[in-house]
């Protein structure tokens, strides 16, 4: 594989089709349990076997998961500078953002965060299927989709802001395998951001010609980087609305040149 001229970001060339829809999921795995998500349901389990499997889990991933994703694929991180630069900014939570084109990618920016344990808005259906224990004990809580219930899920994100935990979240609401442009965002989390005035981390995956080794197993799929951008805050002498939608449009911006894309065909809004 010839890479780009540097100006230009390294667009691997794959059999995938890509839906038409920027938003679209692509795996639609299996139902294996009906899961109700009620006003009864945990979404911070706190049960004693769930934080043991939990912290079995992350001890596995602070491990061999570290060592395992820089030979599997090739991962190379960028700017873990500037969270030591910010230390002091972010000591009270964060909220780190990226584009979504890894099964692995929550796996990636964990060792970006080092040793730090994550928190995230997990699609409904994802709960019921095969990975559903996985989601959770990693840090995974469902978004429910009865309006009646959202209360209780901002009430597990209140406790863990209250803790100073830190979130994650995929804006582009779904796994397109090493897609390169940036597709458009929902806002969801920006609130979040904008309700507890925590510091946003834009993160971008990008692509380098597989090399090497390499090139005799995954010949087709490329190396991944993963760049940290400065924090963003939100504007609290904004009402709500408009600052959310600025600091949405700012961290797309910054995760597209993140990326290294010029013109990036999609526009930041996805809702």
């Amino acid at each position: 594989m010839k890479s780009p001229p540097d100006d230009v970001p390294y667009s691997p060339q794959l059999d995938i089709t890509y839906p038409d829809q920027p938003d679209a999921h692509m795996f639609l795995g299996p139902k294996e349990v009906d899961i109700s998500i009620d006003e009864h349901y945990p979404f911070l389990d706190k049960s004693f076997a769930f934080r043991i499997k939990s912290a079995l889990i992350y001890l596995g991933i602070f491990t061999l998961v570290f060592i395992i994703s820089p030979i599997r694929f090739g991962l190379k991180i960028e700017g873990r500078d500037k969270l030591k630069k910010h230390r002091a900014l972010l000591r009270k939570g964060a909220l780190t953002v990226s584009n979504h084109v890894l099964r692995w990618d929550f796996l990636c920016v964990l060792q970006a965060v080092r040793f730090r344990r994550l928190y995230f808005p997990a699609w409904k259906e994802n709960i019921s299927g095969p990975d559903r224990n996985l989601i959770r004990l990693v840090g995974g809580i469902p978004v429910p989709t009865d309006i009646h219930v959202i209360k209780y899920f901002n009430r597990a994100f209140d406790e863990l802001h209250e803790r100073k935990k830190w979130f994650h979240v995929f804006p582009e609401g779904s796994n397109w395998p090493y897609y390169l442009p940036i597709r458009p965002f929902r806002k969801g989390m920006f609130t979040i951001a904008y309700k507890y005035n925590i510091p946003v981390i834009p993160m971008a995956f990008s692509y380098r010609p597989a090399r090497g080794f390499r090139t005799l197993f995954k010949k087709n799929y490329p190396l991944i980087t993963l760049k940290i951008g400065e924090p963003l805050l939100p504007d609290l002498t904004l009402p709500r609305k408009e600052a959310v939608n600025l600091l949405r449009a700012a961290c797309h911006k910054r995760i597209v040149e993140l990326a290294g894309i010029r013109d990036n065909p999609w526009p930041c809004e996805g809702d």
